[in-house]
């Protein structure tokens, strides 16, 4: 070993590993320099919790010559039956170091080492990333070298464990906050809060279709079903929304109880008006496919379920909003009221989906005029629009 180029990678961890911008390049860099320094490694990896409702972690996987790997695994590998014999389980559940040397017999236990051996690995150690608070993450380290690894071998991997625990610390919190607020405000949102708008006040006008909607029956469904399976109806209705705006460069801004309120913003990059607003009416026709084919089983019964949505285009202020230290980023202005009004005018001609005037102009054709209507609030009756392709049904509060 080479105890001064081993020096070298602990300060270049600590001091952030900055010639190496994305994880993947720091773990190719951080191995390649342990390599030069003595560590005779072949195949290692790095697995990482996450604070995500639907990925319980990340891995990385470098071996010499090779791309780094990456992946995700969902909160089912906690009870799978493959993890219940992994090193790696004993490494997150208790902290400590596994070692397996494949020419001990009790190694056996361990299904991976089977898979190793055939590479002609000799050596295996787990060893735990402690964060700051106690908690870990885990890595796998493995050689090929004869006999395994050295005392002085071992001391080194735990030596660069420390500095490697304190990366993978600061970097999973900083992508744990973007995931946070991607997933509870939305990704522009939390683009601008990471960006540093915290302020309350802080606000921009933004050219965008304005999509607002809801679960038709919804109170009386949740007057006659528990509000457990309220909430699990809810989220599957959602899903058949939220899919649909992210994939057609929408965001959502709000869930209001079974109302939703999204955006999909006109601009240079995304599209001018007409294209966006045809994304947008891709979108509501795939949300409509999608709450037609749910079925919910409650009983001897299947519940089936109505969408409604209103789509306008207009500007809107897109800002935090709040009082003392409870903020939210939504988007006011008349263009969302009006949107807001539309919702309710689609429900009470029974109709899927109605349009402006101004939306309905935008994207000429299959559109059937619905006459004008008062709107409260607003001085001028709007003309809306209906799509051709559905027929109006009666109307549920």
């Amino acid at each position: 070993m080479n105890a001064s180029e081993l020096r070298d990678v602990i300060a270049w961890m600590i001091g952030g590993a900055r010639s190496a911008p994305t994880p993947p390049q720091m773990m190719a860099e951080c191995c390649e320099r342990l390599v030069r320094a003595g560590l005779p490694l072949w195949r290692i990896g790095v697995f990482v919790r996450t604070l995500h409702p639907e990925i319980y972690g990340r891995h990385f996987f470098w071996r010499p010559g090779a791309e780094v790997e990456t992946g995700t695994v969902d909160h089912n590998i906690e009870e799978s039956p493959e993890f219940a014999v992994s090193p790696l389980s004993i490494v997150f559940k208790q902290g400590i170091e596994v070692r397996a040397r494949l020419d001990d017999p009790s190694s056996k236990r361990f299904p991976i080492v089977v898979d190793l051996q055939a590479e002609g690995v000799t050596d295996y150690i787990a060893v735990p990333l402690i964060n700051t608070d106690g908690r870990p993450n885990a890595s796998s380290w493995t050689t090929r070298q004869p006999g395994g690894f050295t005392e002085e071998q071992l001391d080194a991997i735990r030596s660069i464990a420390i500095p490697l625990a304190r990366y993978i610390e600061i970097v999973t919190l900083r992508r744990t906050a973007s995931l946070l607020l991607d997933t509870y405000v939305g990704n522009r949102a939390g683009e601008r809060i990471m960006g540093g708008q915290i302020r309350r006040g802080h606000a921009d006008t933004m050219d965008a279709a304005i999509w607002l909607s809801d679960l038709r029956g919804f109170t009386a469904l949740s007057d006659r079903l528990p509000a457990e399976t309220v909430v699990e109806i809810l989220n599957l209705y959602f899903d058949c929304q939220v899919t649909a705006i992210r994939d057609h460069g929408g965001e959502v801004l709000k869930f209001m109880g079974d109302g939703l309120l999204a955006v999909f913003p006109v601009d240079e990059y995304l599209g001018d008006e007409a294209q966006v607003c045809s994304r947008v009416l891709d979108a509501a026709r795939a949300s409509r496919a999608g709450v037609e084919a749910l079925q919910f089983p409650n009983g001897d019964a299947v519940e089936r379920f109505r969408f409604g949505g209103a789509l306008h285009r207009g500007r809107v202020l897109y800002g935090k909003i709040g009082g003392g230290n409870r903020l939210d980023f939504t988007c006011i202005g008349p263009a969302v009221n009006l949107a807001a009004r539309l919702e309710k005018i689609a429900g009470r001609l029974g109709r899927t989906v109605v349009a402006s005037e101004r939306f309905a102009g935008i994207h000429d054709g299959g559109w059937s005029d619905l006459g004008e209507f008062p709107i409260a609030g607003f001085s001028k009756a709007e003309r809306v629009y209906g799509l051709f392709d559905e027929a109006p049904v009666a109307a549920a509060s």
